[in-house]
């Protein structure tokens, strides 16, 4: 996938996070922002433990469980 198809992924999946989270987003555009380390978090972490979903949406969702999982670790330090 291209460079901006990724990071159109990254938003995207980082305005999922924050919604999914219920009030622990940091904002729309930090949410966004997220989304794209998300992304990369994600990608990562599923390749550790073996996962692979393919197409789009897959990338989609690793996307959004690594946006999740930044969400949640910076609403604890901002806490």
């Amino acid at each position: 996938m291209s460079i901006i198809g990724s990071i159109i992924i990254g938003c995207l999946a980082g305005f999922c996070a924050g919604k999914l989270m219920k009030g622990g987003g940091m904002g729309f555009v930090m949410n966004l922002v997220l989304g794209l380390f998300g992304g990369v978090l994600g990608g990562w972490l599923f390749g550790q433990l073996g996962i692979t979903w393919g197409g789009i949406l897959g990338q989609l969702g690793t996307a959004i469980v690594g946006a999740v999982a930044i969400l949640w670790v910076a609403s604890l330090i901002k806490k």
